[in-house]
């Protein structure tokens, strides 16, 4: 059974960093894609960032170009979403998600610079919260 754990939400001021981490417990194969969503209070759920084992270039959503990174370990299990120079607007849940429902979602998202949106796994979400 795969559990995405989910950690590293918090508090931090305009300016700050955090770093999120999604590590997916009992996911049997090689092949991995996974995402970060975000939800702010009022708002619809919005994709951040995507990634593959693939290789493809990630995907960030354009508000988060050049602050955000997504990367993955050596072991291709656990992700990471480091997060720079973090902004008011950027208070949210964030979740993180993995194994889209069909083999080439992904990959054929990714190579059309688009955001994979469809999972079927999902973490149970972490507060950021930034401060002005």
């Amino acid at each position: 059974q795969v559990q995405l754990v989910e950690s590293g939400g918090g508090s931090v001021q305009a300016g700050g960093s955090l770093r999120l981490t999604c590590a997916a417990a009992g996911y049997p194969y090689s092949r991995l894609c996974l995402a970060w969503f975000r939800q702010a209070p009022g708002k619809r759920r919005e994709g951040v960032a995507a990634i593959s084992t693939d290789g493809l270039p990630p995907y960030y959503t354009s508000s988060v170009k050049g602050r955000f990174t997504i990367s993955l370990d050596n072991t291709g299990k656990i992700a990471y979403l480091q997060m720079d120079d973090l902004k008011p607007e950027d208070t949210g849940v964030y979740t993180c998600a993995a194994e889209p429902p069909k083999r080439n979602y992904c990959t054929t998202a990714l190579a059309a610079g688009a955001m994979p949106l469809e999972y079927k796994h999902w973490s149970q979400g972490t507060q950021v919260t930034v401060s002005p």
